[in-house]
């Protein structure tokens, strides 16, 4: 497999928000199959190191369940570089830089996230920027082209807004929609 499904919980909507907490998962689109997984939680004083605090974001977490609260208030001694240095050592399960496509929910958020942040660490992103994906272009594609709309429709396992549960559903999700459009 060279496909991952990353998803963040972040402190803030922008380009350089903090990160809390890194989601990930090897997954073959075409069939489904979901494979290794990657999850940390971020000390949220290290994240904010690294990157931005949103108002209006803190206040959305707060409205979340007691679950996903503790997505970002649960003790965490995972420092950002070292959650960093976690995920390329996972995504360097797949040997060639070239061959790693990572999908994102947003041509403008998980990816351009993540990559700020190895930026601001001085370290070089772990995959190619044209092997960039967006997950919400190919729901919009399953919706106009087949009417089939699975984000909604397919039952979700775990806790909503825990970065790996979410990674996971949109793994599977995005292979159904490839299933239909094939």
């Amino acid at each position: 497999m060279n496909h991952v499904m990353l998803d963040l919980e972040t402190m803030g909507q922008g380009n350089n928000a903090a990160i809390v907490a890194i989601g990930a998962v090897f997954f073959e689109p075409t069939t489904g199959e979901i494979g290794d997984t990657f999850y940390r939680k971020i000390d949220l004083e290290s994240a904010a190191q690294y990157g931005e605090i949103d108002p209006s974001t803190v206040l959305w977490w707060l409205k979340q369940s007691d679950a996903a609260r503790a997505e970002i208030t649960s003790k965490s001694d995972c420092h950002l570089i070292d959650a960093l240095s976690g995920f390329t050592k996972f995504i360097s399960q797949i040997d060639s830089f070239k061959s790693r496509v990572v999908w994102g929910n947003g041509s403008n958020f998980d990816n351009v996230i993540i990559g700020n942040a190895y930026k601001t660490a001085h370290w070089e992103r772990p995959w190619a920027y044209w092997n960039d994906r967006d997950v919400r272009t190919v729901v919009e594609l399953g919706r106009t082209l087949k009417g089939f709309d699975p984000k909604r429709d397919m039952p979700f396992t775990g806790t909503a807004h825990n970065a790996l549960d979410d990674a996971i559903h949109q793994a599977k999700y995005v292979s159904a929609i490839y299933k239909t459009l094939a």
